[in-house]
């Protein structure tokens, strides 16, 4: 069955690749162009059970897409997701407005529901990263959704989530992008120079 958000796996790891939004080719217009989430038209592969929920929740799960290609080709709906990680509370909400993805419970809810072995990072480094990534972990890392861009002088930081996979031998770091805009941007590899500008410094890893 198809799950939405599914475009070709990495070519360099085998991975999943999957956007937060339904349909990939919509990413560029959602988070550029004002285009409307609720005329997605893929939005039931994501599990969703209504195209409200699916619109208003949409752009909050890019730390649970993130860990969906973490869990690789088994894992459930990005909704499916959704809902088990707000019974263990990583997502809030406060008069309306979405919280999260908040990292300790996501990290139990990782563990318990999925036996993942998830740590939260606090205080993190780009080296760090790659350490972490050399013992064969995945890295959930806070950056400024402008990391699409890497061209360009980041706006800021933090604020998206992407996964980092591995360090190549180069020492670049490779990650997938929930909100990248074409392949280039859903599967990407920057220097650590060329990332930590967009770094907010803090994450959680998986084994």
């Amino acid at each position: 069955m198809h799950h939405g958000s599914t475009v070709p796996p990495c070519a360099d790891c085998g991975r999943p690749v999957h956007t937060q939004f339904a349909s990939p080719e919509l990413v560029g217009p959602i988070v550029y162009e004002d285009f409307d989430r609720a005329a997605d038209p893929a939005w039931r592969t994501s599990g969703a059970v209504t195209l409200d929920d699916y619109a208003r929740w949409c752009g909050h799960l890019c730390g649970l897409t993130c860990f969906r290609m973490a869990l690789g080709a088994s894992s459930p709906t990005l909704f499916q997701l959704r809902d088990g990680a707000l019974k263990y509370g990583a997502y809030t909400e406060e008069g309306g407005v979405i919280r999260g993805m908040i990292y300790a419970p996501f990290a139990e809810y990782a563990r318990e529901e999925h036996g993942v072995d998830a740590t939260v990072h606090r205080h993190l480094s780009v080296d760090e990263i790659g350490a972490l990534l050399d013992e064969g972990r995945q890295v959930i890392a806070s950056v400024h959704y402008e990391i699409r861009r890497p061209h360009r002088p980041s706006p800021g930081r933090g604020g998206h989530l992407v996964l980092l996979t591995a360090r190549t031998p180069d020492g670049r770091l490779h990650f997938h992008n929930p909100s990248g805009i074409d392949a280039a941007t859903r599967t990407a590899a920057l220097t650590a120079d060329e990332f930590e500008p967009f770094f907010a410094g803090r994450g959680v890893s998986l084994r």
